[in-house]
Parts: C-alpha cells; sequence; structure tokens
C-alpha cells in the first residue's frame, strides 16, 4: 500500500491511499486465543484486507503506570499477517485503566453539577486537562515505538469517537485551561469584554482569573459570546489532544496513515488542526440508530444526509465502523437489516464517498455494554448471512477498486456545510429557530427522493463544479468568503441566500449595518426592513422559550392559541405558501425581481422571494425558512433554470442514484433501498461493473439490490 501527502482539506478530496480498506473492527481479547487462526482464515475468505484493534485496550497495553505489555496484540497481529490482513491500530485514550483515575482523579471529567464521573464506562476522562494528556502522550508514545518498524501495522486511528458520550467538561482544570485559552485569544481583558458584551447585565470581568465557565440559566442565560468561546474552546483542546498523539505517530513512522473515527460532531472543528493533522477522517455510521434514537423519517436518505455532511468537512474518507446488524446498548436498540439491506447500506457509504468499509463488529461481546451489538459472526461462532453479504460486498468491491479510487461525488447543488463557527452560534441563541442544517436538511431530503446531485460544501472549497449553492441562515459571514462566493455568481452560479443570513459578526454581536449586511446586501440588491416569528408550517403555536424539563427553569403558562396562531402566507409561482417560522419584509433595488410576495395581513404586497441578475449568474433571497413544499417549488421555479435536474428522470420511490467521477470516468451509484424488486427506467448507457453486463434503458433491481454502472463517456 501507498501513501501520498494528503492534500488540503476539500470537499472534493480523494483519499490518498491506492487501497479500498476492506474489513471490520476486531476484538482479540474479548475472545479465547484458540479462535484467533479460524477468524483470521475466515476473515481472509470474506475478502478482508485490513482490521482495526487496540482503542479500548489501554489496561491490557499498560497494566501498571509504566510497565508495557503488547504479546497479546503482537500474537494477533501476526496471526492476522500470515492470512495476508493488516492492523490498523488505535491510540486507546478512550478508555484509561483504573489505577490511572485512581492515582490521578483530576483526570476525570466533571458534569454540569460538580459531578466527577467515575470509572466503568467510557469517555470519562477530560481531554482539556493536562495531566491526562500527559498519559496519553505517555502511552501513545510506548505503542508507536514498540510498532514503528511492524509492516503489517500501516495505519493509527487516534482514540474513539471523541465527544461522543459527551463533549462539555467543567472541571476545575478546565477552568483554567478555559481562561489561558481565552487569555491567548484576546490578549487583553478589554477585548474581551468588548466580544461578550461585558456592559450588558455587568458581566464585564476584571481579570482572565474571574471568568468561570458557562453553565445554561444560572440564573439565567450567558453571554452568546461566552458560550461560543466555551465550544471554540472544547473544538481547540480536542484538537489539540488529539495533535499530542499524531505528532508521535508521525515521528515514529512517517509511512503510517492517520484518521479518527466521528460517531457524533460535537465541539470538534474538523476544517480546524483538527482535520488538517490527518490524512482523511473516518465516519462511523449506523443508519437504523439514527431513526432509532432520532426519529428522522427514513434510514436511507439519513443515511445519504449524514454522509455529505461528513463530506463536506475532509472530502472522501473511510467508514471504520458500518453496522452489521441488530444494535443495542441498555438503553435502546435498533431495527435489524433485512437479508441484502446490509450490503446496500455499505454500498450507500461507497457511493457517497467512502474509500474504506469496515463492518462493525467481526464477533459480538458476549459481555459488558454491547452484549447485544450483533457482527459479522454471531454468538455461537457461527458465520450466516452476515456474514455471507459482508463477503460478497468485500469482493465486490475489491473487483472494481481501481475503478472507484481517485473519483469524488458529483454535486450540482451544494449547500453551504462544514463550518463550525456557524454551527455553535445557532446554538448560542436558538430563539426555538430551526438550525442551519435542520433546514438544509428538507432541501438535501427532496434532492435524494427526486434524484438530484446535492451535497455539502465549505465556502473555501472550489464552487466552480456547483451549478447552485444554498446558504442555510448562516447568521455569521465572513470576508475571506465573498470574492469566491461572488467569482461563482458571475460565472454563472446560482446563489441562495436565506433569512437572518450575515446578520451577526464573529463575536455573535448584531451587525450595525442593515441586514444582510453590506457584501451579501450588494449581491442580493435586499435590504432587511423587518422581520419577526411565526407559527411553523403545520404547527399551532411557537417553539417555547423556557424549557423547564431540561433546564429547571420556571415556565410560564401557555398563551391561549389566538395570540400565537399567526400565520403568514406568500405566493411563489402560481401557488401560495404558507411561511414557517420567520417572515422578513424587504426592500429590494431596481434591478431586483420580485418572484414571491406576502399574501396576507400586514405584510401582503411585499417581497418575500427575490431574484438578481449579477454577471451571468443570479442570487436568490429567500425571506423565510424552508418548508418541504418551499423547497419542491425552490427547486422547480430556481434550480431548474440553473441547469439542475435529476441524474435519473422518472426514478422510482425508494431509488436512490449518485455518481462518482474523475476527469476519465463517471459511476453511477443505483441503489434500491426498499424491501421489493423495482424496475429503473431511462438509465443511460454502460457497464454494471458488479456484473460485467452492459445497461442502458430499464434497470432491474432486485430487493436492496444494487449496480455500479462505469457510464459510456
Amino acid at each position: 500500500m501507498n501513501r501520498k501527502k494528503p492534500a488540503p482539506l476539500s470537499v472534493w478530496r480523494p483519499l490518498n491511499l491506492d487501497h479500498f480498506l476492506l474489513g471490520a473492527p476486531h476484538y482479540p481479547e474479548h475472545v479465547d486465543e484458540g479462535c484467533w487462526r479460524r477468524d483470521a482464515e475466515r476473515m481472509a475468505a470474506a475478502g478482508v484486507n485490513t482490521v482495526r484493534m487496540g482503542e479500548f485496550a489501554w489496561h491490557i497495553f499498560e497494566p501498571r503506570e509504566g510497565r508495557f505489555e503488547f504479546g497479546l496484540f503482537d500474537r494477533a497481529i501476526e496471526i492476522l499477517s500470515q492470512a495476508g490482513i493488516d492492523t490498523i491500530m488505535c491510540t486507546p485514550t478512550a478508555t484509561p485503566p483504573r489505577w490511572l483515575t485512581v492515582n490521578y482523579p483530576e483526570v476525570l471529567r466533571v458534569d454540569i453539577n460538580g459531578r466527577a464521573s467515575s470509572h466503568g464506562s467510557r469517555q470519562h476522562a477530560d481531554t482539556t486537562s493536562p495531566v491526562f494528556r500527559a498519559h496519553s502522550r505517555r502511552i501513545t508514545r510506548a505503542m508507536a515505538e514498540h510498532y514503528r518498524d511492524n509492516p503489517r501495522v500501516i495505519g493509527w486511528q487516534t482514540d474513539n469517537e471523541l465527544n461522543t458520550t459527551v463533549s462539555e467538561t467543567f472541571a476545575p482544570s478546565t477552568r483554567l485551561e478555559f481562561q489561558k485559552y481565552l487569555q491567548n485569544a484576546y490578549g487583553t481583558i478589554e477585548a474581551l469584554n468588548f466580544a461578550w458584551g461585558g456592559h450588558f447585565w455587568a458581566t464585564a470581568y476584571d481579570d482572565f482569573s474571574q471568568i468561570d465557565l458557562p453553565r445554561p440559566l444560572m440564573p439565567s442565560y450567558p453571554s452568546p459570546g461566552h458560550v461560543q468561546d466555551y465550544h471554540r474552546f472544547l473544538a481547540a483542546a480536542t484538537a489539540a489532544f488529539q495533535h499530542d498523539q499524531v505528532e508521535i505517530l508521525r515521528a515514529a513512522n512517517p509511512d503510517w496513515f492517520i484518521f479518527h473515527n466521528l460517531g457524533q460532531l460535537a465541539d470538534i472543528d474538523f476544517r480546524g488542526q483538527f482535520g488538517q493533522d490527518l490524512d482523511f477522517i473516518g465516519f462511523d455510521i449506523y443508519p437504523m440508530l439514527y431513526d432509532e434514537m432520532r426519529r428522522t423519517g427514513g434510514h436511507a436518505a439519513t443515511q445519504a444526509l449524514h454522509l455529505d455532511i461528513c463530506r463536506a468537512y475532509s472530502g472522501n474518507f473511510i467508514v471504520p465502523e458500518q453496522s452489521s446488524g441488530f444494535g443495542s446498548q441498555p438503553g435502546f436498540s435498533t431495527m435489524t437489516p433485512e437479508p441484502g439491506e446490509m450490503r446496500r447500506m455499505a454500498m450507500t457509504s461507497v457511493a457517497r464517498g467512502a474509500d474504506g468499509v469496515m463492518f462493525f463488529r467481526w464477533r459480538p461481546a458476549h459481555f459488558g455494554a454491547e452484549i447485544y451489538w450483533m457482527g459479522v459472526i454471531d454468538h455461537d461462532d457461527v458465520p450466516r448471512r452476515r456474514y455471507d453479504e459482508a463477503s460478497r460486498f468485500f469482493h465486490e468491491i475489491a473487483a472494481i477498486k481501481d475503478k472507484v479510487l481517485g473519483t469524488v461525488v458529483r454535486m450540482d447543488l451544494g449547500i453551504a456545510g462544514a463550518d463550525f463557527d456557524n454551527q455553535e452560534a445557532h446554538k448560542t441563541y436558538p430563539i426555538g429557530l430551526p438550525s442551519p442544517l435542520e433546514d438544509a436538511t428538507l432541501l438535501h431530503r427532496h434532492c435524494y427522493h427526486n434524484g438530484i446531485a446535492c451535497g455539502f460544501i465549505h465556502p473555501e472549497d472550489d464552487l466552480s463544479r456547483l451549478k447552485a449553492l444554498y446558504i442555510p441562515h448562516w447568521v455569521m459571514w465572513k470576508d475571506q468568503w465573498n470574492d469566491a462566493v461572488e467569482t461563482f455568481v458571475r460565472n454563472g452560479g446560482t446563489l441562495i441566500l436565506s433569512a437572518l443570513s450575515g446578520t451577526r459578526d464573529e463575536n455573535n454581536h448584531i451587525i450595525r449595518e442593515q441586514a444582510p449586511g453590506n457584501v451579501l446586501a450588494a449581491l442580493s440588491g435586499v435590504k432587511v426592513v423587518e422581520f419577526g416569528r411565526v407559527v411553523a408550517e403545520g404547527g399551532s403555536g411557537l417553539f417555547p422559550l423556557f424549557r423547564p424539563a431540561a433546564m429547571g427553569a420556571y415556565a410560564p403558562p401557555p398563551l391561549p392559541a389566538s395570540s400565537v396562531e399567526r400565520k403568514y402566507f406568500f405566493t411563489l409561482g402560481n401557488e401560495e405558501f404558507q411561511a414557517s417560522h420567520l417572515y422578513e419584509l424587504l426592500e429590494t433595488a431596481p434591478d431586483v425581481e420580485v418572484l414571491g410576495a406576502w399574501s396576507n395581513r400586514f405584510a401582503a404586497g411585499s417581497p418575500a422571494i427575490t431574484a438578481r441578475k449579477v454577471g451571468q449568474g443570479q442570487v436568490v433571497y429567500v425571506g423565510t425558512y424552508l418548508t418541504p413544499q418551499l423547497a419542491e417549488k425552490l427547486v422547480d421555479v430556481v434550480l431548474a433554470k440553473a441547469g439542475i435536474a435529476p441524474l435519473l428522470p422518472d426514478l422510482p420511490a425508494g431509488v436512490e442514484v449518485s455518481i462518482r467521477e474523475a476527469d476519465d470516468r463517471r459511476l453511477m451509484f443505483v441503489l434500491n433501498t426498499t424491501e421489493t424488486p423495482v424496475m429503473v427506467p431511462n438509465v443511460p448507457a454502460g457497464v454494471d461493473l458488479l456484473t460485467g453486463k452492459p445497461v442502458a434503458g430499464a434497470l432491474q433491481l432486485e430487493a436492496y439490490g444494487c449496480a455500479v454502472i462505469a457510464l459510456n463517456l
């Protein structure tokens, strides 16, 4: 396997490996050593080329402080290597051993009520703690030095799903580190007081040592700037914690690739040092977990959404954990993939940018907090349909890997994403409005169901490959994005701006000019005269301002329905729509076309949606939030004119389609996400790489069937 230096972070970045990673997380410490050789032989027969090991085994690597033992994993790696299987090792810092937390209790994470975490779970140590960072460096250095010359250890994963269990911490050492971070960021206390609005509620400080960690509703709301900086600090601390490990691993063997596997996306700035330190990023994908825990309304669409979100952070990625079956922890369980569905979900990952897929896990555990989280092999050591399905997928991808590697996912419509500050800015002052991602999901879901090439992109990436760009209510608009976005429009792109765009600066202050700010106003020809809340589309009232169940705050009695049911409507094309969440009244420049106007109440006749030609392109402004109906209409009225059309006309329900492409090839993935066979019409001419058969016109897919078509160029 050859590794190149990674290219700069971009949604368009392919992986820097010439190897498609296929395998599973493997836990030899969980089973009798007599099973290891049989496991390795079964893996090799199934097409596994790589396993991941060691992420929860610090207590085995270092059973006593300063005493290191590598024999168990050395033997496991050797047996796997005899079967032709490589190993990715992990730094085991997600589960520090008991001796560490007994001898150094200051490393324990502390919750908002001042309670220290206890041993017996995972992620109980505080990654902001200097003491814990020192121990993390020591175990990483010992492992790196031990494995530096082992040719079967080909790369490393840092930690495991950082910040997934919990990201916030309120330990005394965290407070000190936060104060240091702020002093370094601001230099003077006067600069911090300005940024946080210290004259409001007398929240100014005399010295950095006075600053505490922000706690919600104690007794009222802290400054949005204070909260934003706390989460910036947590992201910086997480990046620094990982950076310690990356430096050690790079020094030990510069040929190793290094990545991290993300679960939740909390308090990590992927576009900052965290992502720049890595060769690529891994994203753990459990589609049915999203449905069960978040009630998302369809695991196939939600898997596609999550993959597209993740790709915006880093470009192509690997999936170190892809669900293989039933999953559970004591408090929840997921649905079980039906025959063929495990393969289809893995193929969706490849279709949307994965250059490596590992099914979680090789064997299920017989003890601990995930005893019913199934693996490729069953509890009774018998390989059944999940093994057969994994084997089919591995062999299929191995046969076409040279076609897949080096390609990136096509996008005609880009949705602005991957910006840490805008993610956090909404959280600091949500006022019941949907987050940028919640709003963008409505547009993404419409595109997904209709086969439109849509994904997420950061404004600093190459926008020239897009036909349209949607900005989903980003309140912070940064000057460094102006030139690229204006060039995109002038060269023929369509830019869609949304309500509240560009209304705050980086300190979370409301800007002092009329929204949406100088540059966005100049591009759109629009200025906001007034804004206000409206009933959420399909709802009967506003979101609560207080959340007593979560925060213990006083909740006023509900208002009469008549006082909150203010519904606003607007026209677009020849249809009328109900506005959702917010209205804006707009004043427009003379060269602005009014696409839609408010049609009732005092707003009647005022512009609601506008368009303005800029160079060869146009800027559209939408003075409200999306609904499913509005998203569909915008695609028809605005995006169709920008040249955006479905990749396959008349796409049957439940069929997803996407394209991965390079200069010399184009691969169309056509995947049936349903339990019934389906006929897909209008498929362009090419060869299905999975069957070797030519395709043109109608394509028959079995239940959960997959086709990867090399299109004729």
